[in-house]
């Protein structure tokens, strides 16, 4: 797990809700559970503080760290696709990109990476289709300083002509066979980890499933139920990671708030 992946997963599930802030020594606390060694988490910082997602400030235990305008509506987005805390409603239109791509490597990679996470999947690197419209989209090319068109588009063949569109954006195969592999590889990890295991083993193991199920915003785009296949292994996984998530959340939130206000190191609680 890296360290800037762990540190956007610790602001969102539980750092943004209590602020969106903490002191430096809270950070390397909190990852240290995910084997994220102090000098890993201060480098990660230092590049968030570079690329704007994070501020750095003075509070009244030490030099910290708050997110940014630009990283909370980030971590809004993810929570709500992450906890699906919205209704995936579709009126059978299209949000049609045209653009020009990068001509670096490296620009088209991550221009490609921020696309995918708000929804939008790829008929070619000039073509991109999603089925909602994102408030973020025309700000993320804009600062990309990408020359691009926007349309709404309606199949004129309907649904059954909309999942062909579906199925040259993404490979819902693949995604399928991956919601199985995570069912598959979490399952066992998440069995030992009962009432008589520790809070810090409780929040490590339910923050390696989170970081698990938020790889799925760079997947899968959440299509509406009319463009997915039958018995979609995506909603038995959701009610998986669901069920465990909230399960170990009190747990979770106990060891956090230790974190945030102890400046020593926690011991390890028993008998839950």
């Amino acid at each position: 797990m890296q360290a800037r992946s762990a540190l956007f997963d610790l602001y969102g599930d539980h750092l943004r809700n209590r602020g969106g802030r903490a002191p430096v020594a809270s950070l390397v606390k909190l990852l240290s559970p995910l084997g994220i060694a102090p000098p890993a988490v201060r480098t990660a910082v230092s590049r968030m503080v570079r690329q704007g997602w994070l501020n750095p400030l003075r509070l009244a235990t030490g030099p910290g760290y708050s997110i940014t305008s630009k990283a909370a509506r980030r971590l809004d987005e993810s929570a709500a696709r992450i906890y699906r805390t919205g209704r995936i409603n579709w009126d059978g239109r299209f949000d049609l990109l045209v653009l020009e791509p990068p001509t670096g490597r490296r620009d088209r990679q991550r221009l490609a990476a921020n696309l995918v996470f708000l929804g939008y999947g790829t008929l070619d690197e000039q073509f991109w289709v999603a089925t909602r419209t994102s408030t973020e989209v025309d700000l993320l090319l804009d600062e990309a300083g990408v020359r691009y068109e926007r349309f709404t588009a309606v199949h004129a063949a309907g649904t059954p002509g909309a999942m062909g569109l579906v199925s040259r954006a993404w490979d819902l195969a693949e995604i399928g066979r991956a919601y199985d592999r995570f069912i598959t590889e979490q399952r066992p990890l998440l069995a030992g980890v009962t009432v008589r295991s520790s809070d810090e083993e409780a929040y490590a193991a339910r923050f390696r499933l989170v970081h698990a199920w938020r790889t799925f915003l760079f997947r899968d785009p959440q299509l509406p139920p009319a463009l997915l296949p039958e018995s979609w292994p995506g909603a038995k996984a959701a009610g998986f990671f669901d069920r465990h998530a909230t399960r170990l959340r009190p747990a979770a939130d106990r060891y956090v708030e230790q974190c945030l206000d102890s400046g020593v190191r926690l011991p390890r609680q028993k008998g839950r």
